[in-house]
């Protein structure tokens, strides 16, 4: 008893962030149907291991092929593996797979990436010494620049964020034109959760699309676990890192799924490995993929415009107040960052104390913005939620 009492104890220390929670920054607040909880639920899924042996797996291996059909439906891309880590992991993967491919050395990195991505990336490329170089944003917009052709010479991967971290929204085309005349190819780190109203990133040229479906079934928790997602074009299928699951058929001519490519070091010669990921999110990839589901195509597109509609009236009427101004002028989905008139870390003190999480202080990784603030909008943030925001803004 005395054990449970404690427990309590601590348990009341946690707040919920309820739906007047405007943080974002790459994790974000979605409703998730009560639906993806019960069949993520159920102990085939949530004890299951790696489906090395296909005959006592199917369930688990049909599932993940799942997640790739809807990965590559999302993408206009060709093929997407089993999941990835993460996010940031996925990007400095097909950073990786895109210097295989290329032959080249060098990865060029808009500073639209999240910044925690940017460490990520730069952390893989230390070890073997690969150059990676940043492209600073255009002061103005907040978007990535064309780069000069020198900044492209022996890069292999150029590496976007769509939307950017501060939720601009990058012309893809654009850069994917320039990278390909470079010899270079594009890599572009999307939230799938905008290819409801965005143009895909395939069609747009990207070569390479990563991410992560935190916004599919997977609960903000601390910032996580989740799983990253990989898709790519069938000229490159064998440089995927991680698994990819094929549909096949048994000897009976039954429909079946197998493990059809496992290009990790445990299986194959080191030499020949395209990377050591050594799992991935099955558990997480099968909410995201429950969730997709039960949305739709339909419902992913009504919930891109019901966040991007709340998202712009709450930037307007913030913009109003005396003393606040956008921070970049381009234009945006679901999330825009904005400069306070105070400093965010006070500004967001403040309005915690009236129960409102008002964003992401962009002065944690962007020191020359003290006052800057991300403010991320989602279904979840009901109009009351952002008349209080304001309301409580305005004093």
């Amino acid at each position: 008893a005395q054990v449970a009492q404690t427990v309590q104890h601590l348990s009341e220390g946690n707040r919920p962030v309820g739906s007047r929670s405007f943080l974002g920054a790459g994790c974000y607040q979605h409703h998730i149907p009560a639906a993806v909880r019960a069949v993520i639920g159920r102990s085939e899924f949530a004890t299951s291991y790696t489906p090395y042996q296909a005959e006592v797996s199917q369930g688990t291996l049909q599932h993940i092929f799942e997640f790739q059909t809807a990965v590559c439906e999302l993408t206009g891309l060709d093929v997407a593996n089993a999941s990835m880590w993460d996010g940031p992991s996925a990007a400095a993967e097909a950073a990786f797979l895109a210097l295989r491919q290329t032959r080249r050395e060098g990865i060029l990195l808009s500073a639209g990436l999240h910044p925690e991505a940017l460490h990520v990336v730069g952390t893989y490329a230390a070890g073997p010494g690969f150059p990676v170089d940043h492209l600073a944003l255009d002061p103005a917009s907040g978007r990535t620049p064309v780069p000069p052709a020198q900044m492209l010479d022996g890069v292999g991967a150029f590496v976007v964020q769509q939307p950017n971290f501060l939720g601009i929204i990058e012309d893809v085309e654009a850069l994917a034109s320039i990278a390909h005349e470079a010899g270079a190819l594009l890599v572009v780190v999307q939230n799938p959760m905008t290819l409801g109203l965005l143009e895909a990133p395939g069609t747009l040229g990207a070569d390479i699309a990563v991410g992560d479906v935190q916004v599919f079934g997977n609960s903000m928790s601390f910032g996580g676990p989740s799983a990253g997602y990989m898709a790519t074009r069938t000229a490159f299928l064998r440089q995927l890192p991680g698994r990819l699951v094929g549909q096949t058929t048994d000897a009976a001519g039954r429909t079946c799924y197998t493990l059809t490519l496992q290009a990790r070091e445990q299986h194959i010669r080191r030499a020949k490995a395209t990377s050591n990921i050594c799992s991935n999110q099955a558990l997480n990839a099968l909410a995201a993929t429950v969730h997709l589901a039960l949305l739709g195509p339909q419902g992913l597109a009504e919930l891109g415009e019901v966040c991007v509609r709340r998202a712009h009236w709450l930037q307007q009427r913030l913009v109003e107040l005396p003393g606040v101004e956008p921070l970049v002028s381009g234009p945006f989905f679901h999330e825009f960052a904005v400069r306070l008139a105070e400093p965010a870390e006070a500004f967001t003190a403040r309005m915690r104390q009236v129960g409102i999480e008002a964003g992401v202080p962009l002065g944690r990784w962007l020191p020359q913005e003290p006052n800057g603030l991300l403010v991320a909008v989602t279904e979840v943030n009901t109009p009351d939620d952002l008349a209080a925001y304001v309301e409580e803004a305005r004093r």
